[in-house]
């Protein structure tokens, strides 16, 4: 059949899909338009088992946090390219996945790509059309969540970094600066954990036996090694941790003593840290 002008510019309007495309896949599918999305939506998935060991170091970070200021979360939206991240395709599909992950308060990835939308396909589906629109691999790098008695987020100007600090014991103070100095200094700092008790067993070990070696190789006997490599891990929490590490803007404070003399108790009981790139 004749495939005319206005049907190839109403699956366009129905699927974001390019003119050529549309007009193509309308051709194979006779003019059938669920056909025609079919089509459509398998190009999307070519593209996306093509491109799928591509690096994506573009995108976007976005962050919410919720009305009473207890829960938040963050996403990264990542692409392969810059001028694919400034699109509004792409900005667009941003705000429907953080929106989504606030309105169903997804836990994980997983469920929060399954969601169904407004027009019954998965929020996935819809990241695999875009994929198959813009031709590049488009990914949900990241998702996080926060609780706590008040959640700061906090988006670097860059917008490829994003920061939730959960802060407990607030005892009613206005904690909102002093957060978003901690999201400052989580963003810049790197934290792998709030304290020591956060960190992993398997990278403690790992520091010890860097110590014992380092002190190995400057000579020092090996009745001392294990004093040593200890002395170096206390060095290692106070940089990589987050309440050990000296306040970036007053290097006389850490930041456990920066919260407790904010608010008598004040702390950090978790935070996120999600980038892109």
């Amino acid at each position: 059949m004749a495939i005319t002008a206005a049907d190839v510019n109403k699956l366009r309007q129905e699927t974001g899909a390019g003119m050529m495309d549309c007009k193509k896949a309308l051709t194979e599918a006779d003019g059938d338009f669920e056909k025609a999305k079919e089509i459509l939506r398998k190009q999307g998935q070519k593209i996306a088992d093509k491109r799928a060991d591509n690096v994506t170091s573009e995108g976007v970070v976005l962050a919410h946090v919720s009305q009473d200021g207890k829960s938040g979360k963050v996403i990264a939206l990542a692409c392969e390219t810059e001028p694919v991240s400034k699109v509004a395709d792409f900005q667009n599909l941003a705000m429907a996945v953080i929106s989504t992950a606030v309105a169903t308060n997804a836990t994980d990835k997983d469920t929060l790509l399954a969601t169904s939308q407004a027009d019954g396909r998965t929020l996935q589906d819809h990241i695999t059309d875009l994929m198959g629109k813009i031709g590049e691999k488009i990914d949900v790098a990241a998702f996080e969540s926060v609780s706590a008695d008040t959640v700061v987020s906090y988006i670097h100007s860059n917008g490829k970094l994003g920061v939730l600090v959960g802060l407990s014991n607030t005892n009613g103070t206005d904690v909102a600066e002093v957060g978003k100095d901690i999201a400052m200094q989580i963003a810049a700092m790197k934290p792998i954990a709030v304290d020591k008790d956060g960190v992993d067993a398997t990278v403690v070990e790992r520091e010890i036996e860097i110590g014992k070696e380092q002190a190995r190789q400057e000579g020092k006997p090996e009745a001392m090694l294990e004093k040593i490599a200890l002395g170096k891990l206390n060095k290692f929490y106070k940089e990589n941790t987050l309440l050990n590490q000296e306040f970036v803007k007053d290097n006389s404070l850490t930041i456990a003593q920066l919260l407790d003399k904010t608010s008598k108790g004040l702390t950090v009981s978790a935070f996120k840290r999600v980038a892109i790139g």
